[in-house]
C-alpha cells in the first residue's frame, strides 16, 4: 500500500489500531532509562504518545499525513509536558535516513518486501546510539497458515531468523522468538527481535 491508500484507511475509522500500546513494547521499554526514541511507521501514534507520557523524547515518523493528523489530535488531549516531548514527522521509513542519535527505535508491525525491509533495518541500526535498543515486531511468516489475522502475502512476512540475519553482527541480539498473541479470532503468531547496539567500551 502507498501513502494515499493508507490515508484512506486511516480516514475510514476512528482509531485503526486502538489506543493502548502493544504489550511487547511495554514489556521491553518499561525498565529502560528514558532517552530519545524513534517510532518508525508510528501510524496514529499510540506508542509515541505512550513513551512521551513516560518521559521519553519521541520522534514519530509515518508517510501517511492522515495518520499523523490523527496522532496529533490524540496527543492534543495529553498533558502539555507530554506533548512537548513529542514530535511527528512525515517521511518514508524505507527511504529517509535519520540522525543516528536515538536510545530506542521501534518498528512495530511494519511489513515490506525484503529489499525495503533491509533498508528499514539499515536505517534503524544506523539511528541507534551506542547501548541503544531496537524492538522489531511483526506478523510471523507462519501466521497465515497457523495463526489468525494480519497480511497473507509471504513476500512481506518474516521470521525472527530473517531479522537476525539482516541485522548481522551490527547489534547484540537479546531476544529472537515467535510470540503467540490472543485475539478475538484466535491466536496470532508474531515475530519478535530485540537487539542492542554495543556501547563504545563493549
Amino acid at each position: 500500500m502507498d501513502a494515499h491508500e493508507w490515508d484512506k484507511r486511516y480516514a475510514s475509522s476512528e482509531l485503526v489500531w486502538g489506543a493502548p500500546p502493544n504489550p511487547v513494547v511495554v514489556e521491553f521499554t518499561a525498565s529502560l532509562p528514558h532517552g530519545r526514541a524513534l517510532d518508525l511507521g508510528c501510524g496514529e501514534g499510540r506508542h509515541s504518545l505512550w513513551l512521551a507520557t513516560r518521559g521519553w523524547e519521541v520522534d514519530g515518523v509515518d508517510f501517511s499525513g492522515a495518520a499523523l493528523d490523527k496522532a496529533r489530535a490524540v496527543a492534543a488531549q495529553a498533558p502539555k509536558r507530554s506533548r512537548d516531548r513529542l514530535r511527528y514527522l512525515q517521511a518514508d521509513v524505507t527511504q529517509d535516513a535519520f540522525d543516528g542519535s536515538y536510545d530506542l527505535v521501534l518498528s512495530i508491525f511494519l511489513h515490506f518486501p525484503a529489499p525495503q525491509r533491509r533498508t528499514l533495518i539499515d536505517n534503524a541500526v544506523n539511528s541507534l546510539k551506542p547501548d541503544g535498543t531496537l524492538i522489531f515486531l511483526g506478523h510471523d511468516s507462519s501466521n497465515p497458515s497457523e495463526g489468525v489475522g494480519g497480511p497473507t502475502d509471504p513476500e512481506i512476512l518474516y521470521t525472527p531468523t530473517d531479522i537476525v540475519e539482516e541485522i548481522g553482527n551490527r547489534l547484540e541480539i537479546l531476544v529472537a522468538e515467535r510470540r503467540y498473541r490472543e485475539t478475538q479470532s484466535g491466536t496470532a503468531i508474531d515475530a519478535l527481535v530485540v537487539a542492542r547496539k554495543m556501547g563504545l567500551g563493549s
